[in-house]
This record gives structure tokens, C-alpha cells and sequence, in this order.
């Protein structure tokens, strides 16, 4: 979900924070912000929880209506993830609009395949990392050997460890 303020003002998204600071009084399932992002994700165990999901999506449509906020629909996904080969299609709509279900998406910088495998953050990481690689190397082609290093350690190993913890198994 991406907000902003009507009439064209600009919210700043630092400001977006203290302003959705109340959005989760009324939701059951996990909300995460970041900048002027939201997640809303629930397990899904049976039908209640699907429904619980789905009514937590409606508060929260409730809620954007009552403080004016408009909610990107372009940005919107529903994402099931699971390691099972059969899963049901997702239903979930937010105001009046069904929510496009996604085979991926990117969080924080991190590529999510609904099938839990990390092909496409792998193949993501190195393509970046190889840009920046070859960056650094037209950049200091004539520096020494120290200077070389430390663009390399500022510039190309943070892209290659990000997130680790996270995708590399």
C-alpha cells in the first residue's frame, strides 16, 4: 500500500509513520512500514484465517477512506507462499478493486517467489553486483591496491551480503 495525501500535498515519509500511527488498532494480522510502504500478511491455516485476512483488509480501506489517504492499487499484490504444489487462487480485494495475485515480489530489496525459491534473488544480486563491480573498475582503473579494496568493499560486498541472512540458506 502506497498513501498519499489529496490535493496533491506531499506527504513527507518520515511524517508517514506518525500519521498511520493508528492504522493496526483494529487489525488482527501482521503489519509491517517501511518508508511509505505497507505489508499486511496473515498464516493461512483455514477459511477463518482467510476471512480474517480479508477483513483486515477492509479496515483497513475503511480506515484509508476515513483519513483521506489514497491507496496505490498499482503497488497492491497478493502473494501466497507455500512449498505445497496445490494451492487455492486468492480472492482478497481492497475497497472495491480485487487485489492481483503476484507469483513474486519485491520486499526491501528482496525478490519473494510465492514457491520459496531464491533463483531470481540470486540472478538479481549478481546482475547488481556486476554493475557495480565493473563501476568500480572504470572508476579507480589507476588506483593502488588499497584504494581498489576499500571501493570494493564499500561499493560491491554490501550488495552481495544484503539481506543474506535472509535468502541464503
Amino acid at each position: 500500500m502506497t498513501s498519499g495525501v489529496p490535493q496533491g500535498n506531499v506527504l513527507d515519509p518520515h511524517l508517514f509513520l506518525s500519521y498511520v500511527n493508528d492504522i493496526w488498532r483494529n487489525i488482527e494480522s501482521k503489519i509491517r512500514f517501511f518508508a511509505d510502504d505497507c505489508i499486511i500478511c496473515r498464516k493461512i491455516l483455514n477459511i477463518k484465517d482467510v476471512e480474517k485476512l480479508q477483513t483486515d483488509l477492509e479496515r483497513v480501506g475503511d480506515w484509508a477512506e476515513g483519513n483521506e489517504i489514497k491507496i496505490n492499487q498499482n503497488k497492491s499484490n497478493a502473494i501466497s507462499y507455500t512449498t505445497a504444489g496445490l494451492k487455492d487462487p486468492l480472492n482478497y480485494s481492497l475497497g472495491d478493486q480485487k487485489v492481483p495475485e503476484a507469483s513474486s515480489c519485491k520486499y526491501l530489496e528482496i525478490i519473494i517467489r510465492n514457491d520459496l525459491i531464491w533463483a531470481d534473488q540470486v540472478n538479481y544480486t549478481v546482475q547488481k553486483a556486476w554493475r557495480a563491480l565493473h563501476f568500480v573498475m572504470r572508476i579507480v582503473k589507476k588506483g593502488n591496491k588499497n584504494t581498489k579494496s576499500l571501493a570494493h568493499t564499500s561499493l560491491v560486498r554490501p550488495i552481495l551480503v544484503y539481506g543474506a541472512a535472509y535468502w541464503d540458506p
